[in-house]
């Protein structure tokens, strides 16, 4: 167990979180989730001792070991093998067998185990320092964007085996799926805070989205009480008689919590720009074939077209040739064989992970973008670079400064303002946080063009891909069907026994599901909000009434008052007499009145806080 308590961290002026508090217990699967910038990465740094923090306490158990994959690449050992089993516990040193499991499940052939780590590449490195990590067994493991440089099978076989993991787990992905197939909690930073929820990240954001929807209503309900009561405070101050009153009002306000309004948080969002396409088919390939020299081919005798608006999704093992297919269909590598006919009317735009090297070093981000088109303007080109995550003063980095990951965002931005009817997209998500891959699966789904994309996100193929390019140990072909057809068609052959059923009882615990589905919590917050509005809304109008009555006999009496000053001196007995009775009725009604308000006031306050309750506690 881990226990973060008030935790804060600042870069200068700029605050990432303050007084960020929350715990995580035995054997729970924890999301961690917020927009890029916020401080996930940093709170793993910070946990594991890498950077240091303002103000608070992280306070773990004596021997707690936390295991936190490192992105320096610094190998010691001659082969792949030699170098995962530094990872082992000394009890441990000779099960190389652990080790051979763990390697074989992230993409590692037997042969692969013999070569030396530095012969592979940054993506299969990545996976070797993982795999240290994994064998260790740390009693928390910290996984920040692990399935990055991962394939489906991977990605599905580290699926698992964290389901089965026995001990604590906190985790940062853009893959929403991922994520939720296993998290048993969500922690976000949000506001500079933290709130830790049992459940996946949609019940995290239903829950966000309801209590800044109440505390918005309550500081409305505090602000109009507020003015009510100075209203109150002021009408009344000057008279003796009603002092105890003013006062109690006057200590009521004092107490109150002033609450400020929120800031507005943006949604992202984007979408590409659609150039008209008024024909059937987009291209056409025959009997396509690609091999790298003399070698053995990635595909051949390769065969299909794509229709306007179809989605393609190019599906397989890393390695196979998925990337070289999309190279060979944009004509930046010559095929081996076979033909790709296109409509004279395609425009088609390339986002390729590797073709960084046509950004100018010296040209900021914004100045990528501004340049992309010519009718692009300084305001469009800010919108799109805060959409890639480049924020204010981000916008203004020279290209040579920034990481492979960041310029790869700045070319999907030049892509969004280039006016297109044919996508071309390799992995996409990757680099992008989980609310930049919401609107971008947004952005791909509103396009009106046709799309080819490779992608191991499991969500954006379900929700998109109208047919599959899939490549496995033969080559590549076309597969007719959704996501889902391919799947229920036996999918991934002998990789689909790796990946255990969730609803298999040894498969681990599942993520907590939430009470209501988002239909019946709408209908039951709607049913509480009605009821309440139904009950307070007799005690405001009798308030409403009793003020209104206050007020028109303070008017009266203050008249019979001046009446009765003249009365006495003019020595008139009887209309002194009649002026003291109706005196007495008004001061009566007002204390009445007075008192009429005041209990139906309080009644209210009462009501609101226990409807407040009901809406907090509805997916409690």
């Amino acid at each position: 167990m881990i226990s973060i308590e008030n935790l804060s961290k600042s870069y200068g002026d700029r605050v990432l979180f303050d007084g960020v508090s929350f715990k995580i217990n035995s054997k729970e699967r924890v999301g961690l989730v917020g927009r890029n910038g916020h401080g996930k990465s940093t709170l793993f740094r910070i946990i594991v001792g890498e950077e240091g923090y303002d103000d608070g306490a992280i306070t773990m158990p004596k021997g707690y070991r936390i295991g936190y994959v490192q992105q320096l690449i610094q190998f010691t050992e001659a082969t792949v093998l030699a170098e995962g089993m530094k990872g082992l516990m000394p009890a441990e040193k000779d099960h190389h067998w652990k080790v051979e499991k763990i390697l074989a499940g992230l993409g590692f052939s037997d042969g692969d185990l013999v070569r030396s780590p530095h012969d592979f590449s940054g993506g299969f490195q990545v996976r070797l320092n993982l795999a240290k990590v994994l064998v260790s067994e740390p009693d928390l493991l910290l996984l920040d964007e692990p399935t990055n440089y991962l394939d489906i099978t991977s990605i599905r076989w580290i699926e698992n085996f964290l389901l089965s993991w026995p001990h604590e787990l906190m985790l940062i992905t853009h893959d929403r799926g991922f994520m939720d197939k296993l998290v048993t909690h969500t922690v976000g930073l949000h506001r500079r805070k933290a709130r830790k929820i049992a459940g996946n990240t949609e019940k995290f954001y239903e829950q966000i989205a309801q209590d800044e929807e109440i505390y918005e209503k309550t500081r409305l309900n505090d602000e109009r009480r507020e003015k009510e009561i100075r209203l109150f405070i002021s009408r009344f101050r000057a008279k003796a008689r009603l002092a105890n009153m003013v006062q109690s009002r006057v200590k009521t306000l004092a107490k109150m919590e002033k609450r400020d309004k929120l800031e507005e948080v943006k949604s992202l969002e984007f979408s590409f720009r659609s150039k008209p396409f008024r024909a059937k088919q987009v291209f056409s390939v025959e009997s396509l074939a690609f091999a790298w020299g003399a070698g053995r081919p990635l595909f051949e005798d390769l065969s299909f077209s794509i229709l306007a608006g179809e989605r393609i999704c190019v599906v397989g093992k890393n390695g196979k040739g998925k990337t070289t297919l999309l190279k060979v269909l944009a004509g930046t590598l010559d095929p081996l064989a076979g033909t790709i006919t296109y409509n004279p009317q395609v425009e088609s735009g390339l986002f390729e992970q590797t073709n960084i090297q046509r950004l100018v070093d010296n040209r900021t981000v914004e100045e990528e973008i501004l340049y992309a088109q010519p009718d692009v303007d300084r305001q469009k080109a800010r919108n799109i670079c805060g959409a890639m995550m480049f924020e204010g003063d981000s916008a203004l980095k020279k290209i040579g400064v920034l990481s492979g990951g960041e310029k790869s965002r700045v070319m999907l931005g030049q892509l969004l303002v280039t006016p297109v009817n044919l996508l071309m997209l390799d992995e996409p998500t990757n680099h992008l946080d989980m609310d930049a891959c919401d609107a971008l699966l947004a952005a791909i789904d509103a396009f009106d063009g046709a799309v080819i994309m490779v992608t191991h996100n499991e969500m954006f193929l379900h929700a998109l891909a109208d047919r599959l390019i899939v490549f496995d140990d033969l080559g590549a072909h076309m597969f007719d069907g959704t996501y889902q057809d391919f799947l229920e068609k036996g999918g991934w052959g002998d990789d689909v026994s790796i990946t255990r059923r969730r609803d298999d009882p040894d498969a681990g615990e599942p993520a907590a599901a939430p009470r209501f589905t988002k239909k019946e919590l709408r209908r039951l917050r709607s049913e509480v909000i009605t009821e309440k509005s139904k009950v307070l809304k007799p005690m405001e109008e009798t308030i409403a009434a009793a003020e209104r009555e206050i007020e028109a006999n303070e008017t009266r009496l203050e008249q019979f008052n001046q009446e009765m000053v003249d009365a006495s001196q003019a020595g008139d007995g009887a209309q002194i007499a009649s002026l003291s009775q109706k005196i007495r009725s008004c001061q009566e009604i007002i204390e009445t009145r007075f008192a009429e308000m005041e209990a139906a006031d309080e009644q209210r306050q009462r009501l609101e806080k226990k409807f407040a309750k009901r809406l907090a506690e509805l997916e409690g």
